[in-house]
């Protein structure tokens, strides 16, 4: 009995999952290379966005409501869905409508926002950063190290300081650069969980495909 009893209560913790919607500290904006995700990936699922010619350089991975320490995640809401349209017209910077709607299921309904105002936040908050040309230039694999990445982001968006921006590896390559904003998109301070950088001075950074 006391074993069915411990079950039934982790099946309920289990079973537990997200926060109220809305609330949160901030927002993680995370830019996926997006042929790092391609050579890890994309690839294998033979992603439209990984076709050669197809010019992606750094997509919208999401838009993440984030607390000091940790995040929300999958919260409880009553927005209608996006609809289809919604979602294919975030292709141009995400890369896949598969990838729009993931991160409104399990990130834009902790927002608080509907579905239109979140992607078009999205899209704003994408809009802010310049994202540095020297990455686009380079037709051959390089390696590099994951702090000249944050620091060719510094150089092209002057108000970013090294606090605000961290750079992601995954299996030795160059994955993400994740930059936390306010809700109103003034670049702030990341939380401690959020800024831990690659320490990778290696890191291979394939070419835009």
């Amino acid at each position: 009995m006391r074993w069915m009893i411990i079950l039934g209560l982790c099946a309920n913790i289990a079973d537990a999952r997200g926060e109220q919607s809305g609330v949160f500290d901030y927002y993680v904006m995370a830019l996926s290379w997006s042929a790092s995700w391609c050579a890890k990936d994309g690839d294998n699922r033979r992603a439209s966005q990984c076709a050669p010619g197809q010019g992606y350089d750094w997509v919208l991975h999401g838009l993440w409501p984030q607390f000091n320490k940790s995040w929300p995640s999958y919260c409880p809401t009553d927005t209608q869905a996006p609809s289809r349209m919604m979602i294919n017209n975030m292709i141009d910077i995400m890369g896949s409508s598969r990838s729009a709607w993931h991160q409104w299921r399990k990130h834009g309904v902790c927002s608080g926002l509907i579905a239109a105002k979140y992607y078009a936040l999205s899209r704003d908050a994408f809009e802010t950063i310049k994202r540095p040309e020297v990455f686009r230039l380079s037709s051959r694999p390089g390696r590099l190290s994951a702090q000249s990445v944050e620091q060719a982001f510094i150089q092209s968006n002057p108000w970013l300081k090294s606090d605000m921006i961290t750079i992601t590896c995954r299996d030795g390559r160059i994955a993400e650069a994740r930059i936390c904003l306010d809700k109103s998109l003034k670049p702030v301070t990341c939380g401690t969980d959020v800024r831990k950088d690659c320490q990778s001075s290696n890191a291979l950074m394939p070419p835009m495909r």
